[in-house]
């Protein structure tokens, strides 16, 4: 490997999110393909694997990529990959029947448990699909009486 693949000086995450910016523009890694893993670009570039970590972070905070845990990180512009996500899925469904009226205003919604079960998912995907309906504010939580729809705001 020649010196060009050496990133130096400075602070070294900035400059390997470039590079891989400029590889997913110039179409090295197009829209729902997977990038390497961590560990293969830290030994390609010759850096710590934090350093690629804080790199892939700042490209995903920047919405070029997606991290599907257990999968890797994707890079965004496939409507399929952010529907790969579960915890998406599962608020989708919910976001859909408060909006047909299937969960009326002020009803309870189920139990984590019972959406666990519904939707085949663990404790912490349920959680996460739940708060993304709450940021939303299409529900609220009250402390020992469980989580209500809220009126829509048209």
């Amino acid at each position: 490997m020649g010196k060009s693949t050496w990133l130096t000086g400075g602070l070294i995450y900035p400059q390997l999110a470039d590079r891989l910016r400029a590889q997913i523009a110039a179409g090295d890694y197009p829209a729902g393909s997977f990038l390497p893993s961590e560990s293969l670009m830290a030994q390609q570039f010759h850096v710590a694997r934090t350093t690629v970590r804080r790199s892939l972070a700042v490209l995903e905070g920047e919405g070029l990529i997606v991290t599907l845990p257990g999968k890797g990180r994707v890079v965004v512009g496939d409507a399929q990959t952010e529907a790969s996500y579960r915890y998406q899925q599962i608020a989708g469904v919910l976001r859909e029947q408060i909006r047909a009226g299937i969960l009326a205003v002020e009803t309870v919604l189920p139990s984590e448990q019972a959406l666990r079960r519904q939707y085949h998912a663990s404790r912490n995907t349920v959680r996460y699909a739940l708060a993304v309906l709450e940021r939303e504010g299409l529900i609220t939580t009250e402390h020992g009486r469980g989580r209500f729809v809220r009126p829509l705001n048209n």
